[in-house]
């Protein structure tokens, strides 16, 4: 015996379609999935910025060692090229060396105004300190300049500081020390890069008239 089922006409007027509280749920779930998305871009997006400024500072760092390589006195103005943060491509006075003959000293500080003003308009914030290596103390034996490039980058104020203390060395016995200098840390709210150039000296033949040549280096 079959039973009859009563159609409801309300009731099926009532089941067509969605309901306005699922409506609600798809749309939050959606929206949720497009912020994640969008944090994950924007992370994206930082990570590469991040390595582009770094990559503009080792060639930024690349340009001083090869400023310093054509200069035939680098080794022996080595100090002349020492610079804080605070000292200013725009503030330096130097003489114009691409017309004139320029001492060491003068041909270093130019080659220090030119390429500290080059660093401030590459990256955004951005400022150099030039130090002599803490390890070498003794002016006679020093050949090598510590150089850190800081850079400001898209981060909230108070958020991002780069554990960079040049201060410190290895020792012998595989410690680390602080050297006399303690001043070349990473500036706070700073992104950083350090890295060490050999200053070498150039080197010439010549003949001192017993027909062996040999090298004599400023």
């Amino acid at each position: 015996m079959h039973r009859l089922t009563h159609f409801n006409p309300a009731a099926a007027r009532r089941q067509h379609g969605i309901s306005l509280i699922e409506s609600l749920v798809a749309i939050v779930v959606m929206a949720l999935g497009i912020l994640g998305i969008l944090g994950v871009q924007m992370r994206t997006l930082t990570d590469t910025s991040t390595t582009v400024r770094r990559a503009q500072a080792i060639r930024l760092i690349e340009d001083l060692s090869e400023r310093m390589r054509v200069s035939p006195n680098a080794l022996l103005s080595i100090k002349d090229y020492e610079s804080g943060y605070d000292e200013k491509g725009s503030a330096l006075t130097a003489s114009d060396c691409a017309s004139a003959a320029c001492t060491p000293a003068e041909q270093a500080k130019y080659d220090l105004k030119q390429w500290k003003t080059t660093v401030e308009q590459t990256l955004p914030g951005g400022q150099a300190s030039i130090f002599l290596a803490p390890g070498e103390t003794v002016d006679t034996n020093r050949r090598q300049l510590g150089v850190i490039i800081a850079w400001r980058e898209n981060e909230r104020e108070g958020t991002k500081t780069d554990a960079i203390d040049a201060s410190k060395f290895r020792a012998t016995d595989g410690t680390f020390i602080a050297g006399t200098d303690t001043a070349n840390a990473c500036p706070t709210d700073k992104t950083c890069h350090l890295q060490y150039l050999p200053v070498a000296a150039r080197c010439a033949p010549y003949d001192n008239g017993s027909g062996t040549k040999t090298f004599y280096c400023s």
